[in-house]
């Protein structure tokens, strides 16, 4: 209900001839109660007397005061007893329709209350219950025409000596409009935003080189996004509200019947145990079991040597698992990892599938702290370490070991050739060495709960049970040796080769992993060897021939690196240098195409995947041989994807100087333009070493090595940013898009090209890995962490992991008929080119070219008559050759 507000009706002052009507009804109402009529008069205001109320349909026919029923225009009154007001306010309390106005009710002395019907909501509802006796009696009343017509006539006398007099202002009484003008006003409810707008120091003063850019490579959208971490709320909204009639249009044709309910009710009838011995011994009985005795038989010899119900058609698939219905196409929930104490306000940088082990994961936890943050809060970084954390499929709740780090580590990678030794790249730029070969029996037996495990060197810190073990790191590399920002990607060389000092592929007679590759945005990638240095090496032969028992490592860290702690440094540095103007990119991640470790198509065994410590590694400590074989079918090409959105395309084998001998990094041959912010994922597909994913910003892009016209195929702008991109291990045509807002695109090129086969919400917060691995033929896992913290494994369904046999053959020729494509526009828009230079230079030409001097006249006529005789001689000889020339022909010819 509407009420105008009363601090505002208190200031209006009436008019002067309100006041005369006013003063003249107070002479026949002592308490100032006005007729039917004044109140309407005031419909501006509400009087004191009555109470604009709201009753529902209910209440209407329950009183008798239906509207326009009951109650009309006519006849709005009625009147409504006490103690019917009274019960229901008892029954229904707070319900009751009359549960405002229950103090007056009740104090009201009379056994019925007047109730009018306002048909033209003149007091804001449809009626209003008068309070006062004095009114409930002039409403019921109303005066005579004579006494109406004495009120007018003094009106009419008194009106020329009345002077009109100034309102006395009245005291402003305060009802609660004071708030609404505070709350209404603008006050400052949040703290600013500070922005901070940096560059790197490289590029102060840096020259600034313009350059031309085609329309396809220059294209960027700016395309709207939700932002999670801003919100408003709204406090007020104004609304308007209409009500109309109900109308309703109907038409039929067919006679209608009254409805009636029908019903059956029936009850099996079952012959009786006398009737049903005599049907089994009858005759019929017997004939009929005669007959088909042959016929049962053979049907029932046919079910037990084929299923007649089977379907021929389905039997033909590939498994018998096919999917059924659209369900079966989407990610299902399989398990989630989180740690309330390890896992608490920190964010999931990389996740990785253990090689060998099947159902173990293992997660880098990182603190969710700005550049800004971590060095205010660099004495908490210092006091609490981070860890990689192992998880298991069987145990959900407890991680099964814990790698201690002396930084965030932002990328790591287990040793194809040897599980057990994991390298990981630091936010401090250090790279560090594990070696878990003490707790492989714990990982892989993780029901025991390790009681089995006798040998593991456990801290004083952990008595609890269920505590995991923590393993220190075996060696770290020194950090002015180093890389100068966060270690963003590391990969491991495969066995099958080695590289020199100036970047020569050559033999790896070792055929372990020795060597490692990584990238930071300090423009350089580097290259390491985990073997001893050819110094340092034969001080080590000797320390071992004086000394007849080694030194032990502390606090039970195996010594299998400890020639490379704190010592250890890169062999090869290659500088990412700019094309056609100066500075140098930024790595952020690269893909080697001999580097087939993040992927296998086939299962291999493992290399050590358990035994003893260090077991495979003795000849790590060994240098490399002086003589080496190279390998030309290396290729020393790699990919390159920058903070500033290019991929690059680099050759890390180092060059020579002439002049002065030195060896330097040539620059790159290619550079793509792609986003417009970092590049997150550059990978390679399992199935074809020559494409390349690349995920930005709000889109993708997938390459073709070799081809240098551009992307074979991109994606459009997506509303929302990509966060990370892996290809499918399974099949050629899938991969996986991890998106901002905590959900993962499913692209199938098979089935679509422009737009996501599936798109599935797996989180609230924003992606930062995806990691698929098949445990079995009929299992595959797809691993998904976020911002918060939590690791999701999710089965990817059988539409999604399931290749047709074909599916291979299909997909590379699509990229073969992508790669033609654009080698037919690169070709035309070189013929463009040529057709425009050609088109240039002729309309050089003519406006250089000297004008023509016109010949006279009788040298013009001259060399007219010369050529009309030459042409006359050429048609006489073709003439004589054809026959068809005599000397009767023509007197002027002569014949031979």
């Amino acid at each position: 209900m509407h009420f105008p507000p009363a601090d505002m009706s208190s200031k209006t002052s009436p008019s002067p001839q309100a006041t005369k009507k006013k003063g003249k009804a107070g002479k026949k109402k002592e308490n100032n109660c006005p007729s039917p009529e004044d109140g309407a008069a005031e419909s501006h205001g509400r009087p004191d007397y009555i109470f604009p109320m709201v009753l529902t349909s209910f209440t209407q026919e329950l009183f008798g005061c239906r509207a326009d029923e009951d109650v009309t225009g006519e006849n709005p009154y009625k009147l409504i007893k006490k103690e019917d007001i009274i019960q229901d306010m008892k029954t229904r309390a707070a319900v009751s329709d009359f549960s405002p106005v229950k103090h007056t009710v009740l104090e009201y002395p009379e056994d019925e209350l007047l109730l009018v019907f306002d048909r033209d909501f003149t007091f804001g509802q449809c009626f209003y219950l008068v309070l006062t006796e004095e009114a409930k009696e002039n409403m019921l009343k109303p005066p005579v025409q004579g006494d109406e017509e004495e009120l007018i006539d003094d009106d009419e006398e008194d009106e020329d000596g009345i002077v009109p007099k100034t309102p006395e202002p009245h005291p402003w009484i305060s009802l609660g409009s004071e708030q609404e003008i505070e709350e209404e006003t603008v006050t400052r409810t949040r703290p600013r935003l500070r922005y901070k707008f940096s560059r790197p120091r490289r590029d102060f003063c840096s020259p600034v080189r313009f350059s031309d850019r085609s329309a396809r490579d220059g294209y960027v959208e700016c395309a709207s996004y939700q932002d999670k971490m801003f919100n408003i709320t709204e406090l007020e909204r104004h609304t308007a509200v209409q009500t109309v009639h109900h109308t309703t249009d109907s038409s039929t044709q067919t006679l209608w019947r009254y409805p009636k309910n029908t019903w059956t009710q029936y009850e099996p009838r079952e012959f009786s145990p006398e009737e049903k011995r005599h049907q089994l011994q009858s005759e019929n009985m017997k004939n009929f079991i005669t007959s088909v005795l042959i016929r049962v038989e053979v049907a029932l010899q046919q079910n037990y040597i084929m299923n007649v119900f089977s379907d021929d058609w389905t039997a033909l698939s590939e498994d018998d698992s096919a999917p059924a219905g659209k369900t079966k196409s989407q990610l299902k929930e399989y398990q989630s990892f989180t740690d309330l104490n390890l896992s608490k306000e920190k964010t999931i940088s990389h996740i990785q599938w253990h090689p060998s082990i099947s159902g173990l994961i293992a997660v880098a936890m990182t603190e969710r702290f700005t550049l800004e943050e971590r060095i205010n809060n660099s004495t908490k970084l210092l006091l609490n370490p981070s860890y990689i954390l192992f998880w298991s499929l069987s145990d959900p709740i407890n991680p099964q070991l814990q790698l201690e780090c002396p930084d965030d580590v932002l990328s790591f990678q287990f040793c194809p050739s040897d599980t057990n030794i994991i390298a990981g790249g630091c936010f401090n730029g250090q790279i560090v060495l594990w070696d878990v070969s003490a707790h492989v029996d714990k990982l892989q037996d993780t029901r025991s709960d390790g009681k089995n495990i006798s040998h593991t060197p456990v801290s004083q810190t952990q008595n609890k049970k269920n505590d995991p073990p923590v393993v220190r790191y075996c060696a770290v590399s020194g950090i002015e040796n180093g890389h100068t920002s966060p270690i963003t990607d590391i990969q491991w060389l495969p066995e099958t080769f080695e590289v020199s000092r100036y970047g020569i592929p050559v033999e790896n007679s070792s055929h372990m992993c020795v060597q490692i590759v990584t990238c930071a945005p300090d423009s350089c990638v580097l290259f390491w060897d985990v073997r001893a240095p050819r110094v340092a090496s034969q001080s080590l032969i000797d320390t071992k021939k004086k000394s007849e028992k080694p030194l032990e490592s502390p606090h039970g860290v195996p010594d299998t690196f400890k020639h490379l702690n704190l010592t250890w440094k890169p062999f090869i540095r290659v500088s990412l240098f700019k094309i056609g103007s100066s500075g140098e990119y930024s790595p952020l991640k690269f893909s080697l195409k001999d580097n087939t470790v993040d992927y296998s198509t086939g299962e291999r065994p493992a290399q050590n995947a358990g035994g003893e410590e260090g077991s495979g590694f003795g000849q790590l400590r060994v240098p490399s041989a002086k003589h080496q074989t190279p390998l030309e079918h290396i290729s020393t090409k790699l990919y390159v994807g920058t903070e500033d959105g290019e991929l690059v395309y680099t050759d890390w084998k180092m060059e020579k100087d002439n002049d002065s001998g030195r060896l330097f990094s040539p620059k790159p041959t290619h550079r793509f333009i792609l986003y417009d912010t970092l590049i997150n994922t550059v990978s390679r597909s399992p199935f074809f070493k020559d494409i390349i994913l690349t995920v930005g910003s709000w889109s993708f892009a997938i390459f073709k090595e070799g081809l240098t016209n551009g992307s074979i195929l991109q994606s459009r702008c997506s509303p929302i940013m990509y966060t990370v991109g892996h290809w499918s291990p399974s099949r050629p045509a899938v991969f996986f898009i991890g998106k901002e807002d905590g959900s993962v695109d499913v692209w199938d090129l098979l089935e679509k090209s422009h737009e996501p086969s599936l798109t599935q919400n797996i989180s609230t917060a924003s992606i930062t890995s995806v990691k698929a691995k098949s445990i079995s033929l009929k299992q595959h896992l797809l691993a998904v962490s976020d911002r918060l913290g939590t690791l999701h494994i999710l089965q990817i369904p059988w539409t999604l992991r399931r290749s047709s046999a074909n599916e291979m053959q299909i997909v590379k020729k699509y990229f073969e008929r992508e790669e033609d494509r654009l080698n037919y526009f690169e070709k035309r828009q070189m013929r463009h080119e040529e057709d425009k230079k050609k088109t240039d230079s002729e309309e050089q030409r003519k406006k250089t070219e000297s004008v023509i001097p016109q010949k006279p006249e009788e040298e013009a006529n001259a060399d007219a008559q010369r050529i009309y005789e030459e042409y006359v001689n050429l048609e006489k000889m073709i003439l004589k050759d054809m026959h068809l020339l005599t000397c009767k022909s023509s007197e002027e010819h002569h014949c031979d």
